[in-house]
């Protein structure tokens, strides 16, 4: 897998999951850099209690800048509240702000539970890039989510 083809797992609060999937929070925020071109695939794992991926989006492009900067841009698109916000990002120097696009909810989320029978599967605690290796064994755990995974990471999954 080539470098812009490459795709990321990210772990989101299931209220952060849900509202990115309905289109209402359009930028998911970092309190490190995050390194991923326009295009890149991000599939998007619930935490507990739900724990399994939901579906996917694509990333539109990256903002990395100081917290204070991220806020300005990015707040009516970021689904919290500055409260929020601030503790989250308390003690940061910098901030990313993944603007995301092209939501698409799985019909039959994948849970944690198939994930792990492909293999060692750990959830990343906020996000990570996936190997060759962790696409064909995800492509293979998710038979019942229907043709957006498969479309989506089918050319990935068949290298």
């Amino acid at each position: 897998m080539n470098d812009p083809e490459r795709a990321m797992l990210l772990s989101v609060h299931p209220r952060f999951a849900t509202a990115i999937l309905a289109g209402t929070k359009t930028v998911e925020v970092r309190r490190q850099r995050v390194a991923a071109p326009p295009g890149t695939p991000v599939l998007l794992y619930a935490t507990a209690p739900t724990m399994a991926i939901v579906g996917m989006a694509r990333i539109a492009s990256v903002q990395v800048a100081t917290p204070r900067e991220v806020w300005t841009t990015s707040r009516t698109s970021t689904g919290i509240s500055r409260r929020e916000y601030d503790e989250y990002m308390s003690g940061a120097t910098r901030a990313s702000g993944l603007s995301l696009e092209e939501p698409v909810s799985f019909e039959v989320p994948v849970p944690l539970a198939s994930l792990r029978a492909t293999g060692s599967f750990h959830p990343p605690q906020s996000y990570r890039y996936l190997t060759d290796e962790d696409v064909r064994k995800l492509a293979a755990a998710t038979p019942s989510t229907g043709v957006a995974l498969h479309r989506a990471l089918g050319d990935l999954a068949s290298v």
